[in-house]
C-alpha cells in the first residue's frame, strides 16, 4: 500500500506540474459560474452541468487514459525493470491519473455552486451530479487504460476505437434504442429497454439525473421506462449498482491485461 501511494503521489505531482489538470478544473469552474450568473436557478444549472458532463467527461477520461499509456511507455517499462509488483504499479498509475481528474471536476464545479449558495439549497442534487461526474471519470479512464494496453503498438487504431466507442455510447446508443422501440412498438419492450440501458454507463448516469430531477418526459423513452418501472429509490439503487459494476469490470480487465502483457 505504501508503494502504491508513492507511485500515485508521483503521478499527482507530475499532473499538477503539467498544469493540464488545473486547466481542466478551470473549464468547469468558469462554465458553472457562467451558467449560475446567466442560466437561471439551481436546478436548471445542475441539469445544464449534467448535460455537459455526460458528453465531455467520458471523452476526456478515455482520451487522457489512452494518451497516458502511450506517452508514459518508457517510464512504465523502466518501472517494470524494478522489483515492483505489477498489480501495485497498475493501481498506482490508475489512481495517479484518475483521482486528480475527478478532483478537478468536483472542485471546479463545487466552488461556484458553493459561493452562489446552490450546494446548501439543493444539496442532494448537487452531490448526485458531482458524484456521477466523478464515477464517470473513473470508468472512462479505466476504459482508456484498457484500450491503450490492448493497442499498445498501434496508436492510430487505439485512438480510433476510443472515438468510436465514445460516439457510440454518448450519442448513437439512445438513438438505436429509440429506433428499435419504434420498429418493434407492437411488442412489450420495457424489459429490453431496461436491460439495454444498463449496458451503457452514460445512460445510467443520465437516468439517475432523471430520477433526481423527476423530468422523465425530457429524457427520452429509455429514461421514462426506467423511471416508471423502478420508481425513484429502486431506480437509483439499481443504477448505482450497475455503475459500480461498470467501474469494476474495465479496471479489472485493464489490470489483467497489464499483468500479463509482455512489454
Amino acid at each position: 500500500m505504501k508503494l502504491l501511494l508513492h507511485i500515485a503521489q508521483n503521478e499527482w505531482k507530475s499532473l499538477i506540474r503539467g498544469k493540464w489538470v488545473i486547466g481542466y478544473g478551470l473549464i468547469f469552474l468558469i462554465l458553472t459560474d457562467t451558467l449560475l450568473r446567466f442560466g437561471g436557478g439551481g436546478p436548471e444549472v445542475l441539469l445544464s452541468i449534467s448535460n455537459v458532463m455526460l458528453l465531455f467527461i467520458p471523452l476526456v477520461g478515455m482520451i487522457y487514459g489512452i494518451l497516458y499509456i502511450y506517452q508514459s511507455r518508457e517510464f512504465v517499462e523502466l518501472l517494470l525493470t524494478q522489483p515492483i509488483n505489477r498489480k501495485t504499479l497498475y493501481w498506482g498509475l490508475f489512481g495517479g491519473i484518475s483521482l486528480p481528474l475527478t478532483a478537478a471536476f468536483i472542485l471546479g464545479a463545487i466552488l461556484p455552486l458553493s459561493w452562489h449558495g446552490i450546494v446548501m439549497q439543493d444539496f442532494v442534487a448537487s452531490a448526485m451530479v458531482l458524484g456521477l461526474g466523478g464515477v464517470l471519470t473513473l470508468i472512462f479512464v479505466a476504459l482508456g487504460f484498457v484500450l491503450g494496453l490492448a493497442f499498445y503498438d498501434d496508436r492510430i487504431k487505439g485512438f480510433g476505437f476510443t472515438i468510436v466507442i465514445w460516439l457510440f455510447m454518448a450519442i448513437l446508443y439512445d438513438g438505436l434504442i429509440l429506433m428499435a422501440v419504434f420498429t418493434f412498438g407492437d411488442y412489450p419492450l420495457e424489459q429490453f429497454v431496461i436491460a439495454a440501458t444498463m449496458l451503457n454507463p452514460i445512460d445510467l448516469a443520465r437516468i439517475m439525473v432523471l430520477l433526481e430531477f423527476d423530468i422523465s418526459a425530457l429524457m427520452g423513452y429509455t429514461g421514462a421506462v426506467f423511471n416508471r418501472f423502478f420508481g425513484s429509490s429502486m431506480g437509483i439503487i439499481t443504477a448505482s449498482g450497475m455503475l459500480a459494476i461498470w467501474l469494476a469490470v474495465p479496471a479489472w480487465i485493464g489490470m489483467r491485461v497489464f499483468n500479463r502483457k509482455d512489454f
